[in-house]
């Protein structure tokens, strides 16, 4: 998105260092990600807008879609395959070959609705993964999210679906200055002060989302997992530190266990300061793994 812009590929880099510094990486099944197909994003955002980006896409230089949000000539081709990330890691998972999947991914996903790209995101990636799980035959879908912003887009996207519960903590007033007011009864949001720490955080999780997430009994768990609540990050004005990220893990996994056979996939949002983002990144892979 442009030189010095957050959104940038050491991203990934920080996590795969921090994950083989942390001896996970030689534990891990890793799966090269797809390309997304054309009818997947159709269940989430219209193809108008979808061919919008087409025309969009630069062949040279960038295009700004809004003041954060710009395109190189390679951004397409990547959001396509990170949307397909989740795709792929949704069929993983429903086929067992494996009991959850972390989609290291980006562009991130959360904040694009269906029509309209924002805040980094031009596929929503973890609805596009829930839309397929929905079309494979799963009846009941929670998604938690803990981005420090709030994920407008998947709200946008499933408040009006009975079949999906979306849980969500963020920090308030902040950008996307959204989610005060939920959109819909299966949408519990849980707007955070900003210097919340762990403390706060787990109350909300334990206060809000799990009672709902045990009378829901989703039968599949999609996480937005950012990662931009770290103290250290300087983006947002968060206190969480990695045992939070990994506390929140298991007691999602928990769920999973109880309704879902364990099933879960975990998607990659936000999070930028690198070294933060590498080490809770590996805190929630080590619980997901059990390693």
């Amino acid at each position: 998105m442009g030189r010095h812009h957050p959104e940038s590929p050491e991203r990934l880099a920080a996590i795969q260092d921090r994950l083989m510094a942390a001896g996970l990486w030689d534990h891990l099944l890793h799966i090269e990600a797809p390309l997304v197909e054309r009818q997947q994003l159709a269940l989430v955002h219209s193809p108008s807008y979808v061919e919008s980006l087409d025309h969009l896409s630069p062949h040279h230089g960038l295009a700004h879609l809004d003041p954060d949000t710009a395109m190189c000539p390679h951004t397409l081709r990547a959001a396509w395959r990170a949307a397909g990330a989740v795709v792929r890691a949704t069929d993983l998972v429903i086929d067992g070959t494996t009991a959850n999947a972390f989609c290291a991914i980006r562009p991130p996903g959360h904040h694009a609705e269906s029509k309209r790209a924002m805040g980094f995101c031009f596929f929503n990636n973890l609805a596009v993964g829930v839309a397929h799980a929905l079309s494979r035959g799963v009846e009941r879908i929670a998604v938690a999210d803990f981005d420090v912003h709030h994920g407008n887009g998947t709200e946008d996207i499933f408040h009006d679906n009975p079949k999906v519960l979306m849980v969500s903590t963020f920090q308030h007033p902040f950008y996307p200055y959204s989610g005060e007011q939920p959109m819909g009864p299966n949408m519990v949001n849980v707007p955070l002060k900003q210097g919340s720490k762990g403390d706060e955080f787990r109350t909300a999780v334990e206060q809000c989302w799990l009672p709902a997430l045990n009378q829901f009994k989703p039968q599949m768990i999609f996480i937005s997992a950012g990662f931009d609540a770290h103290r250290e990050d300087e983006m947002a004005s968060m206190g969480l530190v990695e045992d939070d990220y990994a506390w929140v893990t298991e007691r999602l996994m928990d769920v999973a266990a109880e309704y879902g056979e364990g099933r879960l996939v975990s998607v990659l949002e936000g999070g930028y300061d690198l070294s933060a983002l590498g080490r809770s990144v590996a805190a929630h892979i080590r619980v997901l793994t059990g390693l």
